[in-house]
């Protein structure tokens, strides 16, 4: 028997930028588009650079998230809440129709059909078909690395468990039912690609066509790729025909690639840009008081900035190392300086062991040099190191000053540590993909609002935001029994507590702070959202 569920489900110069990148991107944009007026264009500047349009490329970066979710669609997305101060956020809670307009799931969690809106098409003007979320989510799952196993998360292993049932009805049979299958069909993995288009450009070595749609998009969402210019600005153009949402009233969209916070600042200031993206903190602060501006602020779901130390270097396979490592970090030196005082603190919980499930807490461990001293003494090295830390230069307004924080408190227990500084284009690929930073300063969120899923990501040997290398059985093996688990089950609790446990007592990464998702935005400019995976949803901004 089926449980019906039809509509959601609870789960210096003066000279205008619009204008220079109106100059820059001529030669590309028809008539039509060049008629697009200033009211209708919003203009961003942002910090990230985006290295693909293609979420199931390798080497991927974050920043270019943002394609997979406004130029394609997914069966299913999250609803929107106000946090109560005006900001929006995503809710973690709901689950509402996209391009699926209702959704059927067996009593038994095994079996999910989903009913195609039949009136929406791809750019092509082409029906979007069962046949194309089969394609879709089979590349999703074969092409290895951050989306398949993103797809496992959810229980989404294989081929064979996706099939048509006619034009427009998809089904997908579970091999074990999981809380977690829903939601993992509303993050930017699976996508739904026009597959005729995709298979047309596809060849004997290259059959998910990875090499032609990570420069040209193929999908049917609520906006269109006008122009990439890799380093510059990405520019969007919106696709009237879209069906899978509120059409968004932005015609076009701009994002300007500016890796000056401080450009990025007198942009916004002065009203060349609309919203402002990757302040520091202190900037955020200090705008707040702007009267021609407004601040989207909240913490982040599911999310750390933390220390990652890689175990796969002689000194970190030490835990003695690791613990003193904890017991030298600046924590709150950091929280004011680098967090400005924006986010929750991650140290210095009271209890040496976990009271709670709740997750991001914080861990055991403060400011404590002579403790940091002895443990190294203890490890077998009593006087100290040389070892780089690596930051991500894409995040520098965080990852720089906490770096020399962090530099000068291990300096004083006899740890050399200079800085290494990655660009942002290569971070992914040097810290993610390689895997092969010492000691780096990282942020990971779980896209799935549970600790268990933080934990299979981040914890688990070889998943992409393991950069630590980190490898323990107890923890695989409660991951693996937890995951699927519905968090009612008396079982539930108790072995996230422990995975907490086993994580602070062993420590191969460091939090931190839990980040603020901050954004600046003009005062007429609204519709930002804070969603799980901190990328750009342009779908929703509106002007007055």
């Amino acid at each position: 028997m089926l449980n019906n569920l039809k509509n959601t489900i609870k789960l210096p110069s003066k000279v205008s930028l619009y204008a220079l990148l109106a100059i820059s991107t001529l030669g590309a944009i028809s008539p039509s588009v060049n008629a697009v007026s200033r009211k209708d264009t919003l203009v961003v500047v942002s910090g990230g650079s985006i290295n693909s349009l293609d979420i199931h490329r390798a080497g991927t970066n974050r920043t270019s998230y943002q394609v997979a979710i406004n130029m394609y669609d997914r069966l299913v997305t999250f609803g929107i809440k106000d946090t109560g101060d005006g900001s929006l956020k995503y809710d973690s809670e709901t689950i509402n129709p996209e391009l699926a307009k209702s959704w059927e799931i067996s009593e038994d969690g095994l079996t999910y059909l989903f009913h195609l809106r039949e009136d929406a098409t791809f750019w092509d003007g082409s029906s979007v078909s069962a046949s194309d979320v089969k394609w879709s989510f089979d590349r999703a799952v074969s092409l290895g690395g951050f989306p398949t196993v993103q797809m496992k998360a959810g229980g989404l292993i294989s081929p064979e468990q996706f099939s048509t049932v006619d034009e427009h009805t998809f089904k997908i049979t579970m091999p074990t039912a999981s809380k977690l299958t829903l939601p993992d069909l509303a993050v930017p993995i699976p996508m739904i690609i026009n597959a005729d288009v995709a298979k047309e450009n596809a060849t004997k070595d290259d059959p998910w066509a990875t090499e032609y749609l990570h420069k040209t998009p193929a999908g049917g969402g609520a906006y269109m790729l006008e122009r990439w210019n890799p380093g510059q600005q990405l520019v969007y153009k919106r696709f009237d025909q879209w069906k899978s949402g509120p059409l968004p009233q932005m015609q076009r969209v701009i994002v300007r690639e500016v890796p000056s916070s401080t450009t990025r600042r007198a942009l916004i200031e002065r009203g060349d840009a609309d919203v402002a993206l990757s302040l520091p903190a202190k900037d955020v602060k200090e705008l707040q008081n702007n009267k021609d501006l407004k601040v989207s602020s909240s913490t982040i779901d599911n999310t750390l900035h933390a220390v990652g130390l890689n175990m796969k270097f002689e000194p970190f396979t030490k835990l003695k190392v690791r613990q003193a490592i904890a017991y030298a970090i600046p924590y709150q030196q950091i929280f004011d300086v680098a967090a400005y005082g924006m986010g929750e603190p991650m140290w210095g919980r009271d209890t040496k062991q976990a009271t709670t499930a709740v997750w991001p807490q914080p861990f055991p461990y403060k400011t404590d040099l002579t403790k940091a001293k002895t443990l190294l003494a203890e490890a077998g090295y009593p006087n100290g190191f040389s070892v780089p830390i690596s930051i991500n230069l894409g995040f520098a307004q965080w990852t720089e000053p906490t770096a020399l924080l962090i530099q000068e408190n291990l300096k004083a227990i006899g740890i050399t540590a200079p800085v290494n500084k990655i660009p942002g284009a290569s971070w992914r690929t040097k810290a993610l993909v390689e895997k092969g930073l010492e000691l780096h300063l990282k942020n990971f969120g779980g896209w799935l609002n549970y600790p268990d899923y933080y934990f299979y990501w981040a914890y688990i040997k070889g998943h992409l935001f393991n950069s630590m290398n980190y490898d323990n059985t107890e923890i695989k093996t409660l991951v693996d029994n937890t995951l699927n688990m519905p968090i009612d089950d008396q079982q539930y609790v108790p072995n996230v507590q422990r995975m907490i446990d086993i994580a602070s007592d062993q420590v191969p990464m460091i939090p931190l702070w839990q980040p603020s998702l901050d954004v600046v935005m003009r005062k007429d400019v609204s519709g930002y959202v804070n969603w799980f995976h901190r990328q750009l949803d342009i779908r929703a901004f509106t002007k007055e």
